[in-house]
């Protein structure tokens, strides 16, 4: 492959000598050129107009050192050289003007000479690939007995060939996940990964994130976390602004989202600011979006988009430039089917779009999440509280259990949690304590019109077989029906069935072992999911 190189001309340091010793003193342009180990087939020498004639005999100093090297002599004028803008558009459109070949071609750019400002901006156009090469540097090394020869340094601005840089940045990428999941150890590994997106679009993204996800999932609890690791990464200079959609109806949605004006309708004693605008450089959280109103929602998009809008009863549009995050627990494509939802609006909203799994599919988090509970607890109300050993083990039994629903997800663990450190005497939760909650819960996720054992999933069963069934077999057939009706494959079922007997033995049948108990009584799991 060939290599070239773009350089400046410098006017000072490459100056150095007027007569034939020049060629034994270090010059950058003519050391570049000079060095055994990386010969440079071509160099576009970049000059103003004064400096037509020392660029010239640089020129003619590299043939007379590397005569195999190709020297573009190429004028580029800066009226002010440490001007910011002006040599960085000079310099992208000389790259814009280049035809890189980068198959056949290395591509070097050379960053002794030139100011500070020119020196950046090489650093910029290489690390967007607007230059698709590496920088180099020249240096004097006294050490040589060729004092014009000097040193070199490459480079490379891809920091994932760095193994330092990149442990650094793995290290600070873990850190902002166990920030988000609120140094949670989950072990759901759909969880995790879903959280490892998350941090690299919150660091690299302000586009507007959906959180989507059933009540209690920790959409609120996520999205604060997002503010914080942004704030301390200096991303936002504003505050986290909350606002409930559900509580937003009629106009009062239009003022206490947009603001208004002094007198803008009846009651408007005073002008409001309005929450958009509170989260002016900061983070807007709308939680429950789907539930806004239609003309909202199209106020909303024209905010989103423009970052600008009208404050109920004005004339003149007031400037917000926030970041948005929404959460949801409807299906907003459904509420855009039935004309509930605007498509423009969604489309607007869902480049990153995040569905938080329930507690029930995360059964694995729980240990982790009891003690997490546990924790904020004790440093809410200033005193530590723990379970005993019994007690734990009896919670944790009933939470893995295919009697634990966990309707409420999250905030169903957050106010048992609660309940059980309020009510436990000498700061120990006891057994005693772990029953009557089950018994509490059980009881919030029971509808009040709940069937009765005969009538519920034992409707599968022929008349005859379940006349002929003790109240114990109901009772223990009905318990696994309804694992059954929890699982999409008969070998998950038989594993929660059987999860104890089955590490007892070398080789595990848990679909066998199902399949030979329905068969009992006349049931197969084909007919049980075909219903």
């Amino acid at each position: 492959m060939k290599t070239i190189a773009l350089s400046l001309l410098g006017t000072q340091l490459d100056r150095i000598g007027k007569h034939v010793d020049r060629l034994h003193r270090w010059r950058p342009n003519v050391s570049l050129v000079s060095q055994e180990d990386l010969p440079i087939d071509e160099v576009y020498l970049l000059h103003d107009n004064h400096n037509l004639r020392l660029a010239k005999t640089v020129a003619s100093d590299i043939k007379a050192v590397s005569s195999d090297t190709q020297v573009h002599v190429c004028e580029m004028n800066f009226l002010d050289p440490w001007d910011f803008e002006e040599v960085y558009a000079k310099l992208y459109d000389f790259c814009e003007s280049m035809d890189f070949d980068i198959e056949n071609n290395e591509y070097l750019f050379h960053i002794t000479t030139g100011t500070h400002v020119a020196q950046i901006c090489s650093y910029l156009l290489t690390e967007s690939r607007h230059f698709p090469g590496k920088l180099i540097q020249t240096a004097p090394d006294n050490s040589k007995e060729d004092k014009s020869i000097g040193r070199i340094q490459l480079i490379d601005l891809d920091l994932s060939r760095y193994d330092q840089l990149a442990t650094r940045f793995d290290n600070a990428s873990l850190q902002g996940e166990t920030f988000l999941k609120s140094g949670i150890e989950t072990k759901n590994t759909a969880f995790n990964q879903l959280i490892s997106q998350i941090e690299k679009v919150a660091i690299r993204s302000t586009a507007p994130i959906l959180l989507t996800g059933p009540t209690g999932a920790g959409k609120s609890q996520l999205a604060q976390r997002i503010y914080q690791l942004k704030k301390m990464r200096s991303m936002l200079k504003g505050q986290f602004v909350v606002v409930n959609c559900a509580t937003l109806k009629g106009m009062n949605a239009m003022a206490a989202l947009f603001g208004h004006t002094k007198g803008a309708f009846t009651g408007a004693s005073s002008a409001r600011e309005g929450f958009l605008m509170a989260a002016n450089n900061g983070l807007l959280f709308l939680d429950e979006i789907g539930e806004l109103g239609l003309e909202e929602q199209a106020m909303l998009l024209h905010a989103i988009e423009h970052k600008r809008f009208h404050p109920v009863g004005s004339d003149h549009e007031t400037q917000s430039d926030f970041q948005l995050i929404a959460g949801t627990n409807r299906d907003l494509k459904a509420m855009v089917e039935r004309g509930e939802f605007r498509d423009d609006l969604l489309a607007r909203i869902n480049l990153w779009t995040y569905q938080l799994p329930a507690l029930k599919d995360r059964k694995e988090d729980l240990d982790a999440n009891l003690e997490y509970e546990l924790l904020s607890f004790s440093e809410k109300h200033g005193h530590r509280v723990r379970f005993n050993k019994e007690a734990r083990n009896a919670f944790l039994q009933f939470a893995h259990s295919s009697k634990a629903t966990w309707q409420g997800n999250f905030r169903d663990l957050s106010s048992a949690i609660t309940r059980l450190g309020t009510l436990a005497d000498s700061s120990r939760i006891s057994v005693e304590d772990v029953n009557d909650e089950v018994q509490r819960l059980r009881a919030s996720w029971s509808p009040s019109d709940a069937p009765t054992l005969a009538s519920s999933s034992l409707n599968v069963l022929r008349d005859d077989v379940l006349m002929d069934l003790d109240d114990f077999d109901k009772h223990q057939l009905q318990f696994v029906l309804d694992v059954c009706a929890q699982h999409d494959s008969m070998a998950a079922a038989g594993r929660e069935l059987f999860n104890v007997s089955r590490t007892k033995k070398t080789q595990a049948n848990d679909s066998s072992r199902l399949q030979k108990y329905l068969a009992k009584f006349g049931l197969n799991w084909k007919a049980l999911k075909n219903g």
